[in-house]
């Protein structure tokens, strides 16, 4: 065989299989909405779109808000973040387990239900406002707008450091700690000076991930924006919104979403690279027994910070078992809104969010474990394309996705408005990225001699490939796809837009309920929707034997 025939292997049919599969499912779609932005209904090619965004106020004004919410989210979220995962890392905390478990399960809700429930709570008929206005009579401030949205996104998004954050600091060794306490530098000073310069690119990457989780939350706003209107929200209105819709102006708006993100993106990469080093715990640190005041302060913010983030799921299940008539609840308990929900396609909604979500993380684990190995082990410079490409969806709101699907797929030849097709597409595309970096960090801390002492036994590459190498990326590959899967199952945003009666969701079928003010449906929708996300976490960890072995 000559050295050419040698180089075309099967792997590069795998890697021009990725690109044209790529191609066909975002760039294209992207070349879509860019050409839906600029030509118009009847053909011309004008900028008119940009233009009468960049021209009103009140679209920029959109932008801005924006900006506002997810800079403020971002900050909050590590100042709340960043010590739990600090004191959950390097103290032996009561109750470890049970904050873990907490913790996780508020960031992987759809933030839109935190919103409803907190409507509920702290609303202008809210329990607790309700409660405190007549015992003390005190009048809280409004939960709607930019206070009620931070709320519930910082509540929502701070586990999301805290995952990062606890794996970062597991990666310090403990004679750094040990000579820095030595020096004199210890407590709050050896935070600030020493861990978080150690863990600086993790940190970065915890607050890209929340700012681009919080940008790209249609729900929350939608919910509690009211008058506050965000970016995300406006592309919604002008696409499918009631009072008509704007097509053009709408991708106009996506293009511009993208690029915003992007922006962040490339700054954040920027700021990461002023910190390249790594860290090895070669000798990890011990936990130590919180003591005194400063033990028992430990505890309490945990454990406060765990009760108020997981308040609205367990408020929304205790409000599915009340006795609810439309959006008034009642006293006394009752099955009532579970049986009204299977009237109106909880078992649908549920076999629908079980079945999509299965496909599209089957599709996500076999493309992502390809591109982990042609990065790793293949390295060229045209496979590190396409693993540039298959992340663009993390700089992409889920909303961008779906008007791009819809654009290129929703018309004939393809025609996929509504189906499970183009659901499915949306899902693997966008939630594709988690499983990707995953698995790839995995396989790169797998040495390259283990499988080939596979072939030089006599297996050949496949079989050491399935055989070998799959089996020891496992723990990445079920990492990334646990993150994967609750995101696939609490998705709204690219749902919203694609879904239809037949196609709807768990999370869709709350949402619909929750703007049609039929809380109690809603709530049994939420419920099950919470109790998947539950189900699927307890199987993760026993699983992978660990309570903390989530890796973004």
């Amino acid at each position: 065989m000559t050295k050419a025939g040698k180089r075309f292997d099967g792997w590069v049919i795998l890697s021009i299989i990725m690109f044209v599969i790529f191609v066909a499912v975002l760039i294209y779609p992207l070349f879509g909405l860019m050409k839906r932005s600029v030509i118009m209904e009847d053909g011309t090619f004008s900028w008119e779109m940009f233009r009468q965004f960049f021209a009103h106020s009140y679209y920029t004004e959109t932008v801005g808000n924006s900006f506002k919410v997810t800079i403020t989210v971002t900050l909050l979220t590590l100042v709340l973040g960043v010590p739990f995962a600090y004191f959950y890392s390097f103290y032996k905390l009561k109750g470890a387990k049970i904050l873990f478990v907490v913790s996780i399960i508020c960031c992987m809700s759809a933030p839109f239900l935190g919103a409803y429930s907190w409507i509920m709570l702290l609303g202008r008929n809210g329990v607790i406002t309700q409660f405190i206005k007549s015992v003390f009579g005190i009048t809280l401030p409004s939960i709607y707008g930019f206070r009620g949205i931070v709320l519930s996104q910082v509540l929502n998004f701070f586990p999301l450091v805290f995952i990062y954050m606890n794996g970062a600091f597991k990666n310090i060794d403990s004679t750094l700690m040990e000579a820095s306490e030595n020096m004199g530098c210890t407590g709050v000073k050896r935070l600030f000076h020493i861990v978080l310069h150690l863990t600086m690119p993790t940190l970065l990457a915890s607050a890209l991930m929340v700012f681009m989780q919080s940008f790209a939350d249609f729900g929350t706003p939608s919910t509690l924006g009211e008058g506050y209107k965000t970016f995300l929200v406006l592309l919604y209105n002008q696409y499918l919104g009631e009072t008509g819709q704007n097509y053009n102006f709408a991708a106009a708006l996506a293009i511009i979403a993208v690029i915003l993100t992007a922006i962040v993106f490339f700054l954040q990469k920027w700021a990461t690279s002023r910190f390249k080093f790594s860290i090895n715990a070669l000798h990890p640190v011990e936990k130590k027994e919180p003591k005194g005041v400063a033990g028992v302060l430990m505890h309490v913010f945990c454990y406060l910070l765990c009760g108020v983030a997981i308040l609205p799921q367990a408020y929304v299940v205790y409000l599915s078992f009340r006795n609810c008539k439309g959006s008034i609840f009642k006293p006394g308990f009752s099955l009532g809104n579970y049986a009204a929900a299977i009237k109106k396609k909880l078992g649908l909604a549920s076999r629908n969010t079980v079945i999509m979500a299965v496909i599209a993380l089957i599709i996500i684990i076999i493309i992502a474990v390809i591109i982990a190995y042609l990065v790793v082990r293949r390295s060229n410079a045209f496979n590190h394309a396409i693993d540039t490409v298959a992340m663009l969806p993390y700089i992409m709101p889920g909303a961008v996705i779906g008007i791009a699907l819809l654009i290129v797929y929703g018309k004939k030849p393809f025609a996929l408005t509504g189906t499970m097709a183009i659901m499915i597409l949306s899902f693997a595309i966008r939630r594709m990225p988690y499983t990707i970096r995953s698995a790839t960090a995995t396989l790169m801390q797998i040495p390259l001699s283990t499988e080939e002492a596979a072939t030089s036994l006599g297996a050949s590459k496949f079989g050491t490939f399935v055989k070998v190498t799959i089996p020891m990326m496992a723990n990445g590959i079920l990492s990334g796809a646990i993150l994967s899967w609750v995101a696939i199952v609490t998705e709204l945003s690219s749902s919203v837009i694609l879904y239809s009666n037949k196609t709807t969701t768990l999370t869709m079928q709350a949402y619909v309920y929750i703007g049609r003010g039929e809380y109690g449906t809603a709530a049994a929708f939420a419920s099950v929707l919470t109790a998947i996300t539950v189900v699927s976490l307890l199987i993760y960890m026993a699983v992978s034997k660990t309570e903390d072995n989530v890796r973004l």
